[in-house]
């Protein structure tokens, strides 16, 4: 039976696209749990770091033209095989890096490939939505906290085995090596996304074509998106014990309840998507959120943290797989210019958060991630969602 489900088209490029999706969660999250580690070994200063983290950031956020190149060139399925290959190699060349600038230099080239593997991948998973008629995304995003949550699980054993940050690269390079296999002979054939006919007559005339009003409506749902998903895994487990006075046994918690309810929700959001649309569940799944989270604040104490903290996690979820699908909608250049805001979202939200914390208190700083949850039910209202979910829903 298990044979059968494999050999069947859709589950097979399912697989296969789960696997890219799995790649990314598990080499974002393999390297950012060694950061002290690095930190030890190259000497640097807590500023240091951060610039190290940023490095990343600004790598993925300059990538946009690069992508959008290589999309075209490449097609989405070379592309994400290229990037998650190259992904793999780059925690070796981390670990030997033997000085802070080749460091920074790595860091940056992981930021473009992690660009280059975002678009791709979502790219393969809207595809593989048109072409079967079925909604997958929400729950190809789940395998990317999976890869994570997987990445947490080997890192803490290397630890236990070694303190070598080598030997743990080495050993998460093979499993990003194995994860590459399995989705090389599964991924979609088609690489290029449709594009609108006024994006079409613009490039056959050599042009760059500007951003449409929908997807500037789309990269500002997508970065107020990713505010939030990033500024609640950073700063939940300080708000817990500065705040709510939570012991230290406890504080994790609010990391466990964010991260547990994105991925029940994104195991379940293509459900949702097929009966309700994927305007109504990102409208309605963002005002949970941010009005969530605000009358946690408001009220004080553990519990109601983590209740708002459960609502964040449950109406966030949806948010980034169907932006990315509508975004697919557009043609690869809104796709690539969504994929970059999103992942500068990601970055740049945890230290807006701890600027605004810094400048007046964490209660105000969980205040702006509600308001950015807020923005996105607002963009939600001006973006031409796919109808394919109500097609499905009335069938």
């Amino acid at each position: 039976m298990r044979v059968l489900r494999v050999r069947d088209p859709f589950h097979r490029a399912q697989l296969a696209i789960a696997a890219l999706f799995c790649s990314l969660g598990f080499q974002y999250a393999t390297w950012a749990s060694r950061i002290p580690a690095l930190k030890d070994d190259l000497g640097l200063t807590a500023a240091e770091v951060g610039v190290l983290l940023m490095a990343a950031g600004v790598g993925a956020a300059v990538s946009f033209p690069l992508v959008a190149a290589l999309m075209r060139r490449l097609g989405s399925q070379r592309l994400a095989l290229l990037s998650a290959l190259c992904l793999a190699l780059v925690l070796p060349a981390l670990a030997a890096a033997p000085n802070y600038p080749l460091a920074l230099l790595v860091m940056c080239v992981d930021g473009v490939l992690v660009g280059c593997l975002n678009v791709a991948m979502n790219a393969q998973g809207a595809a593989l939505e048109a072409r079967f008629e079925r909604n997958a995304m929400a729950r190809l995003h789940a395998t990317f906290s999976g890869g994570s949550l997987l990445a947490a699980l080997l890192a803490s054993g290397m630890n236990a085995l070694t303190s070598a940050v080598a030997v743990h690269f080495a050993a998460a390079a093979a499993v990003l090596l194995l994860l590459v296999v399995c989705a090389r002979t599964g991924l979609l054939a088609e690489g290029r996304l449709p594009e609108p006919s006024a994006a079409k007559e613009k490039k056959r005339a050599g042009k760059w074509t500007v951003p449409s009003r929908m997807t500037l409506w789309m990269c500002v749902a997508m970065a107020f998106g990713t505010v939030t998903e990033g500024a609640m895994n950073d700063w939940s487990a300080l708000y817990l014990e500065d705040v709510a006075e939570a012991s230290a046994e406890l504080a994790p918690l609010g990391i466990a309840v964010v991260s547990g309810m994105m991925v029940v929700a994104r195991l379940f959001a293509d459900g949702w998507r097929s009966r309700w649309g994927d305007g109504r569940v990102v409208l309605t799944g963002s005002v949970l959120a941010g009005a969530g989270l605000i009358l946690a604040l408001l009220s004080g104490g553990l519990v109601p943290a983590l209740l708002g903290f459960a609502c964040v996690g449950l109406g966030i979820a949806a948010v980034t797989p169907c932006v990315y699908v509508a975004a697919a909608g557009q043609g690869s250049d809104s796709l690539t210019l969504v994929a970059a805001m999103g992942t500068t979202g990601l970055l740049a939200g945890p230290p807006l958060i701890g600027f605004i914390a810094n400048a007046s208190s964490l209660v105000w700083g969980f205040a702006a991630v509600a308001a950015s949850a807020l923005v996105v039910s607002a963009c939600s209202t001006r973006i031409r969602w796919t109808a394919a979910a109500e097609e499905l829903s009335r069938s």
